[in-house]
């Protein structure tokens, strides 16, 4: 009996739906989807969840399991240990938030630490440490006011200074901090009392999501400087036991100021299993609740298991090749363009990525976004199209070689492999090469001229082009360097009128898909799988996978 919870808006069954038999077994999969979900939202009564499920060939007992556990699992409840295997860990790791860039120092830091404000899971900007925000006419000067008595899980209380040293660990020349380009905006943060003032360069119309970044961690700043290596912070949680790329204890912070609102489960761990199947073992047989980036290709069998159900929804998450600009053959854009046109993004879609996602357009701002520009051209493949540039690009009969890891995404040397198939009839030799998953990020990734990655939902448009699409940006994958490109990010990035803004967005898009160098062969989903006693609202926050990287304060046991 497939168990695949699509967490998207289902049809509501009303009683004839849930009796009516037979049906296909994708109608019935998706019947199930939706009894389930109408059971968690309560709108369907005992009696009529336990006939739909024996309808669909569940067993009476079977449904009865079931639907006590969904109904308990649309109420969160305090206490147990949350057990979470995830990929997205290294050897390398440490608490200094301005040198992450995955999912298990993301998460640690989202239950440890708190931001200014963060990612709600409608997707809105919710207060955090402020409690409220208000800008100028212009918004290019922003007002924060702290929320009172909060306290560091060492006792101290926040201040605005606290704050000012948090921010400036990501500004400057200097910094080595990821966000960099997301924080180049500011031209000064001060403090006005308990407000903490930000003076920005330019307008930011969406400032108030520049601080949801996952870097922006309030920490205390003795002397000025913040500590960013202690792992103290405002969190629902505190660190018991950190082993870089091996594992975290976590326990709850009893002086916790979201604790009326969050934490229900009262510790946590997070195992680091890079190998998809190991992580999948582990939670079919119980020694994992939640586990991320599940293998795609077997996610159908691994939801028929019992005790297991898959989550999945919308993101503006994305797969990406990037090419450095900079290094031949691929800073000529005949070249990159003979790649573009002579790779097939729907067969990435469905034999990569197995329908979970959409094609992509070689740009980051995919449907998931509000300024998704869905008219400008496609790049598609077209084999006549891709021999003419590499023709003129001089590069006939080439070998080049693409780096793929399980650190990238599963499937990531699969991809190297199709793309192998489709550019060799047209003169390109591709060596695939299967990089170790530990070290990928620091050995692999931004150093060799090609290779595969992804990029982490981000809330807003400016918040991933100003991180790796502008000349200066710290994370610039591809070397992209076009001033016309960099004067629009910022023009756009202030504009209070929807309408130019929109097309502002659209003129980025288009510049970076035909000019640019990266592949973006997929738009993606967020797609997690948890046990059957994790309890979650249904509704996931963007800003990373794992309901923004909040999963261990948001989600809870059933039991």
């Amino acid at each position: 009996m497939t168990r695949l919870v699509y967490l998207t808006p289902q049809l509501k069954l009303t009683k004839p739906d849930l009796v009516e038999a037979p049906v296909r077994q994708e109608d019935r999969d998706k019947r199930f989807d939706a009894l389930v979900d109408s059971a968690k939202n309560k709108s369907i009564s005992r009696r009529q969840f336990m006939e739909g499920a024996t309808a669909l060939g569940a067993t009476a007992a079977v449904a009865s399991s079931l639907w006590a556990n969904k109904a308990a699992a649309a109420t969160p409840r305090k206490g147990g240990h949350l057990r979470a295997a995830l990929v997205g860990g290294n050897t390398i790791d440490n608490m200094n938030q301005a040198e992450w860039g995955e999912t298990v120092m993301i998460s640690i830091g989202r239950a440890t630490r708190d931001s200014l404000v963060e990612v709600a899971q409608d997707n809105s900007a919710a207060p955090a440490l402020a409690e409220s925000w208000e800008t100028n006419d212009s918004a290019d000067t922003w007002r924060f006011k702290l929320r009172p008595g909060v306290e560091f899980s060492n006792g101290k209380s926040v201040t605005a200074e606290d704050v000012i040293a948090s921010v400036n660990v990501h500004r400057g020349e200097d910094t080595k901090s990821g966000a960099k380009g997301v924080f180049a905006g500011i031209e000064d943060v001060t403090a006005d009392g308990d407000v903490v003032v930000f003076k920005l360069g330019s307008p930011n119309a969406d400032f108030p999501f520049v601080l949801t970044d996952y870097h922006m961690n309030v920490v205390p700043a003795p002397g000025g400087v913040a500590n960013v290596t202690d792992g103290i912070g405002t969190g629902l949680y505190t660190i018991k036991h950190f082993e870089p790329g091996v594992r975290a204890d976590l326990e709850r912070n009893p002086n916790a100021w979201q604790q009326d609102s969050f934490g229900f489960v009262d510790s946590a761990e997070i195992l680091v299993v890079s190998d998809p199947n190991s992580r999948q073992n582990a939670l079919v047989t119980g020694e994992a609740d939640a586990i991320n980036k599940p293998e795609l290709k077997t996610l159908r069998l691994l939801a028929r298991q019992p005790t297991v159900e898959i989550i999945e929804y919308p993101s503006t998450y994305f797969y990406t090749a990037p090419m450095l600009m900079d290094t031949a053959p691929f800073s000529n854009k005949d070249f990159r363009h003979a790649i573009k046109y002579g790779i097939d993004r729907e067969e990435f879609v469905q034999k990569i990525i197995y329908g979970f996602g959409t094609p992509g357009n070689d740009q980051p701002i995919g449907p998931g976004f509000k300024y998704h520009a869905a008219d400008i051209p496609q790049f598609t493949y077209d084999p006549e199209k891709a021999k003419h540039h590499l023709k003129k690009s001089g590069h006939e009969g080439i070998t080049v070689s693409y780096s793929g890891s399980e650190a990238s995404y599963p499937g990531s040397v699969d991809f190297g492999i199709l793309m192998r198939e489709t550019l060799a009839p047209i003169g390109i030799e591709v060596d695939v090469v299967r990089e170790p998953a530990d070290g990928f990020w620091v050995n692999v990734w931004n150093k060799k001229p090609w290779v595969a990655t992804y990029w982490g939902a981000r809330p807003v448009e400016d918040m991933i082009l100003s991180i790796n699409y502008t000349s200066d940006a710290p994370w610039n994958d591809t070397r992209i360097a076009i001033p016309e490109l960099d004067q629009l990010v910022i023009a756009a990035r202030g504009e209070l009128d929807e309408k130019k803004r929109a097309e502002m967005y659209r003129d980025i898009q288009v510049i970076i898909s035909q000019e640019g160098g990266t592949i973006v062969p997929a738009y993606g989903q967020e797609v997690a799988a948890v046990a059957s006693r994790v309890g979650t609202t249904g509704s996931y926050g963007s800003g990373w996978e794992m309901d923004g990287g909040h999963f261990i304060k948001r989600w809870w046991l059933t039991g």
